[in-house]
Formats: C-alpha cells, sequence, structure tokens
C-alpha cells in the first residue's frame, strides 16, 4: 500500500500527461495479470455540445474482458486517458483473478474523455475553434458511447477517479437507471470553487499569457507550460505527510523540484487548457437527489483539492439516499489528492459493494 518517492514523482507525472511513456510500460507490466487490453474508436455523429455547437466525434476506448461480462465504465483524470488506468496500482489490484473486478466476470470499459487521449481534441487540427466542452457534454458523449456504440443497456458500475470521479457524480444525477453502483474518488459533489479552481485558473492563465502561447496559434509548446503544471502539481497533490517526509530538508526539496522540472511536456497547450477549463461550470449539487444507485464516495483526507474540512462534502452526502463516505486517513504512506489512484487503499470496499449492492434487472 506503500508509494515509494519515484511513485509519487511517476503518478504526479501522470496526472499532467508528462510522461507516458511511463504510463506504457506499466500497461506492459500489469497487462500479464488479466487478458489483453483491446481498443477501438466509436465515431458520435452530430454530436451536440452545451454550447449548442456540433460536430463529429472520435471516441476512443479501451476494453477488457468480454462483452458478455457485467459492463463496468471506468473513468481517468484531468489530462489522462485510458493508459492512466492501466498501472500495476490500479488496474494490477482490480483486473486480476479474484480481484474486485476480475476480467473473467466484467466487462471493463475505459473510454478516452472527450479532448482526451485519441478522442477527438483541438490538437487534431482545429486548434481554438475546437467547441469549448465542459464536464456535462464530456459525460453525453461517453453515455453515446457505452449505450449507442457498444450496445451496453445497463452498467454494474461507473467508478472514476479526480475528473472522472466528477464525471461519475453527473452520471449518478443525469442518467439515474443507467446503473446499479457509482464509486467516485477525489471528488466532491458540490461546485468548482475555492482553491481549487483558483489554482486551476492561475495555471491556464500562466499558460494563456506565455507569449509563446500567441492566443492558440503557437508553432512551439509555450515555455512557461512547464512551471505552471510543476507548481500546481505540487501545491495540489502528493500529501503534506508524505512531501516532509521525502523533502525534510532544502536540499531533497530542490531536488524534486529539478527532477519534476526535467521531465519532458508531452501535452499540447490548447489540449491542456481545454481539459482543465472544462471543470469551470462543474456543479452536480442540484441533482443529488436524483441519484438512485448504491454509491460509494472514497476520499483521502489529506486531499489538497477536497479538504474534508470544510464540511461541504459531509451536507452533501446528507441529500445521496443511498450514499456513504469512506476517508481514507492520512499517513507518510497517502498522497494527498493522488492517494485514491492506489486501489490498495480501497479495494476491499470495493469488493464488498459489488458483492451486497442489488442489481437491476436489464
Amino acid at each position: 500500500m506503500k508509494f515509494s518517492q519515484l511513485t509519487l514523482s511517476a503518478a504526479l507525472t501522470l496526472s499532467s500527461l508528462t510522461l507516458s511513456s511511463l504510463a506504457l510500460t506499466s500497461l506492459a507490466a500489469s497487462a500479464a495479470d488479466y487478458p489483453t487490453p483491446k481498443q477501438g474508436d466509436w465515431i458520435a455523429r452530430d454530436f451536440k455540445f452545451h454550447s449548442g455547437e456540433t460536430m463529429e466525434l472520435r471516441l476512443h476506448y479501451t476494453t477488457i474482458g468480454e462483452p458478455t461480462g457485467q459492463p463496468v465504465l471506468v473513468l481517468h483524470g484531468s489530462g489522462g486517458s485510458a493508459t492512466n488506468m492501466l498501472t500495476p496500482t490500479f488496474a494490477g489490484e482490480l483486473f486480476g483473478p479474484g480481484q474486485p473486478l476480475d476480467a473473467a466476470k466484467y466487462y471493463i470499459i475505459i473510454p478516452d474523455g472527450l479532448g482526451h487521449g485519441k478522442s477527438s481534441k483541438p490538437s487534431d487540427g482545429m486548434k481554438t475553434a475546437f467547441p469549448r466542452y465542459n464536464y456535462e457534454d464530456m459525460v453525453d458523449a461517453h453515455y453515446r458511447l457505452v449505450k449507442e456504440g457498444l450496445g451496453v443497456k445497463h452498467l454494474r458500475l461507473v467508478i472514476g477517479n479526480s475528473m472522472g470521479g466528477m464525471h461519475t457524480w453527473i452520471w449518478g444525477g443525469k442518467y439515474p437507471q443507467y446503473m446499479d453502483v457509482l464509486v467516485p474518488m477525489a471528488a466532491q459533489p458540490t461546485e468548482m470553487a475555492a482553491r481549487n479552481w483558483m489554482l486551476r485558473r492561475m495555471m491556464l492563465e500562466t499558460i494563456r499569457n506565455d507569449p509563446d502561447y500567441n492566443r492558440g496559434n503557437y508553432v512551439t509548446q509555450p515555455r512557461m507550460m512547464k512551471y505552471a503544471i510543476a507548481a500546481y502539481g505540487i501545491a495540489t497533490s502528493g500529501g503534506t505527510l508524505a512531501y516532509q517526509r521525502l523533502a525534510p530538508t532544502g536540499a531533497k526539496a530542490d531536488k524534486m523540484v529539478d527532477d519534476r522540472l526535467a521531465l519532458p511536456i508531452t501535452a499540447d497547450a490548447n489540449d491542456f487548457i481545454y481539459q482543465w477549463e472544462a471543470s469551470r461550470d462543474y456543479n452536480p449539487s442540484p441533482s443529488l437527489e436524483k441519484i438512485e444507485a448504491t454509491l460509494l464516495l472514497i476520499n483521502a483526507a489529506d486531499d489538497e483539492r477536497n479538504p474534508p474540512e470544510t464540511g461541504v462534502t459531509d451536507a452533501a452526502m446528507k441529500r445521496v439516499r443511498n450514499g456513504r463516505l469512506f476517508l481514507i486517513p492520512a499517513s507518510t504512506d497517502t498522497r494527498g489528492h493522488l492517494t485514491t489512484g492506489n486501489a490498495a487503499f480501497w479495494k476491499k470496499q470495493l469488493q464488498e459493494l459489488l458483492q451486497t449492492a442489488p442489481q437491476r434487472a436489464m
């Protein structure tokens, strides 16, 4: 269950798409524990955005297991893709024989979100002419992919981490009868606000105000993007106790910063801005009473983006009929907002939930 310093650095990097090659290595290392992932693309024709704009969308996805299994939808975080969910600490803890989402029993669907991975995104050619999507659009795109593209009539489970956790909350209120179980992780069912949004906006403003950005018509990636991403990552991920243990001296803290800045940035600036700005109007709160599925919220006590001490999550959870919270205690082994990326902290609770949650007729 412990994270090493390398794991912390890698997780922080993966969260902002700066080390995709490591994720691919993780995929190769863990795939032997469960069936080989399969990839595909589906075209959503005349997809309508919340703005009223329409276009043809390419939606990329990865599946594990056979379509005859119980369907499960797994949702990745901001700037990520399905690849980021195929790591030893996530897939390696969940998809193998006897594990909570054993691929011999479940049909695991992991889409690349709209604007992410190999799905349609600004860098495909449209740049800033690409419609400015939000989380509602991303959930609607996934819904069409799963229902129309893959022919899934009903999901046993929707589970997501970070942005994927926020999408899970939206799924529950927008399509309440489409799933049995919801497991949002590292996410609050409340409006995007406070420090979380303030730091997101500062990161995006830094990139936009870099002269290299040139209103999205850059020739090379903006130089300040690296520093903006690193600052946001350090401020909102990693865990206070973990950082104190890993960097108890100025020299060690400098070494961690130097290592972070030495990593290459593989993200496209327009893609990155769209991905993070999509959270600007996130607010599932008005629809909490509509949720019908059994819901388990998994958060970490040291999550910098979703601090439990504000009380907003506790208040919101009282409005969820069949919901409860599992809060992972803070320790030197947790990693703040990154904690839920390690399924060892919560896979027991997931397995118990799937064994007891009612299953609706499909």
